[in-house]
C-alpha cells in the first residue's frame, strides 16, 4: 500500500517479506523476543524448535543471537529491504554469519511457505482496506494536525512496515519508520493511539 501525501510529505506503506522471515526464524529459534526494535512474537505462532544441534559448530545459540540481532538491524536499517529475502541453497548472504546460515539452511523451506502465506494474508486484506477507504486515516491525522497547527505539515516522509505481530501495536523508529502489527491498522481506536504521537512529532 502507498499513501501518497501532499507536496510536502508522503507515507509509504506496505509489508516486507525479509522482515517476516527474520521474525520466523527468530521464533522457530526459540529466540526470545529480541533485536531493535524488540518486536513480538509472529502470529500465527510458529513452532519451536531446539536449535542447538544445527548451530552447535557455528558458536552455538549465542552467536546465533547476535547474528540474528545484526541481520535484524540491518533490515530495519533499510526499511526492510523490499522483497528480498536469503538466496538458496548457500545463503551467501549470512557468509559472515556462520550460526545464521545453518539455521536458515536448517528451515528454509516452512520459513519461505509461511512467509508466503503471510505476503498473501496481507494482500487480501489489504484489497479490502482500500476499498472499504480504510487507508486514508494515515492522511486523515496528517490533516487534523495542519488544522491544529494552523499551516500545512512539514516535508517528512515515512516508511510504515506492517507485519504479522501478535502484540496489536507499533514501534517508532526515528526518524522515518513505523512498524505496525497488521492488525493495528483495523483497530482505528488503537491505531490512532500509536500513530497520532508519531504525526505531530514529524509533522
Amino acid at each position: 500500500m502507498h499513501v501518497n501525501g501532499a507536496h510536502s510529505w508522503k507515507v509509504g506503506a506496505g509489508t516486507s517479506l525479509a522482515m517476516c522471515f527474520a521474525l520466523y526464524l527468530r521464533d522457530c529459534a526459540g529466540l526470545g523476543v529480541i533485536g531493535k526494535p524488540a518486536v513480538s512474537p509472529v502470529k500465527p505462532a510458529v513452532r519451536c524448535l531446539d536449535p542447538r544441534q544445527v548451530v552447535h559448530a557455528a558458536g552455538g545459540v549465542p552467536a546465533l543471537r547476535v547474528e540474528w540481532e545484526a541481520w535484524w538491524y540491518e533490515l530495519v536499517a533499510g526499511h526492510g529491504n523490499g522483497t528480498e529475502l536469503p538466496t538458496p541453497p548457500d545463503f551467501p548472504e549470512f557468509d559472515s554469519m556462520p550460526a545464521l546460515q545453518r539455521l536458515t539452511h536448517a528451515h528454509y523451506g516452512t520459513a519461505l511457505a509461511w512467509t508466503q502465506e503471510r505476503d498473501a494474508f496481507w494482500r487480501q486484506r489489504e484489497v479490502k482496506r482500500m476499498h472499504d477507504g480504510g487507508q486514508r486515516r494515515f492522511g486523515d491525522l496528517v490533516r487534523e494536525r495542519e488544522l491544529e497547527l494552523g499551516r500545512p505539515a512539514r516535508n517528512f516522509s515515512l516508511a510504515v512496515v506492517e507485519l504479522p505481530l501478535s502484540e496489536i501495536r507499533a514501534w517508532y523508529i526515528e526518524p522515518d519508520m513505523l512498524i505496525l502489527s497488521e492488525d493495528l491498522y483495523d483497530d482505528e481506536a488503537t491505531f490512532r493511539s500509536y500513530v497520532q504521537p508519531v504525526v505531530e512529532i514529524i509533522a
